[in-house]
């Protein structure tokens, strides 16, 4: 089956974004490492307190199939991070699936992966204002495909989003 990376900021990435994802795909049989900015303990906001696989220096993508950058209040920080968005353009270069749930996305519109593309994002102004102006093309729904990109609006669609990144991986 698939190896999928799934990014988290080290301090405030949203619990269920990462941990409901992470279940549909294991479930389905796929590989799932998670990486941070170290290998230091990772907080989320919620009170989950996780041991990330790598640290983002760590990450390559030519050993995964997909990269899902996980939301919450701290997901803003990995959009300025330089490991962050270089991976997403290697995961784009290698046609890769790129996924990103609640303000994740934002890290793919600064990588440029989701210019000309259809795109969702938690209804932030000035996050669906980033989309735009990125080129992205954002859409008011839960869950949105468009070609091997994969986003969702926040942790309410965080069941969907998982089975939305399994169904590419088939």
């Amino acid at each position: 089956m698939a190896k999928v990376l799934m990014i988290v900021a080290q301090e405030g990435f949203r619990d269920e974004e990462l941990l409901v994802p992470r279940e549909v795909l294991e479930k389905e049989g796929h590989s799932v490492k998670v990486a941070s900015i170290s290998r230091m303990r990772a907080k989320g906001s919620r009170g989950a307190v996780i041991q990330p696989d790598m640290a983002l220096h760590e990450a390559n993508s030519n050993f995964f199939d997909a990269v899902i950058v996980v939301g919450g209040p701290g997901s803003p920080a990995l959009s300025e991070n330089r490991h962050v968005l270089d991976l997403l353009l290697s995961f784009q270069r290698k046609g890769g699936i790129i996924a990103g749930i609640c303000l994740g996305p934002m890290s793919l519109a600064k990588a440029g992966v989701l210019a000309g593309k259809k795109a969702t994002i938690w209804p932030d102004r000035k996050a669906i204002e980033l989309l735009r102006t990125m080129a992205a093309q954002y859409v008011k729904e839960p869950v949105v495909m468009d070609g091997t990109i994969v986003t969702a609006d926040g942790p309410q669609s965080a069941g969907a989003f998982g089975a939305a990144v399994s169904s590419l991986l088939k």
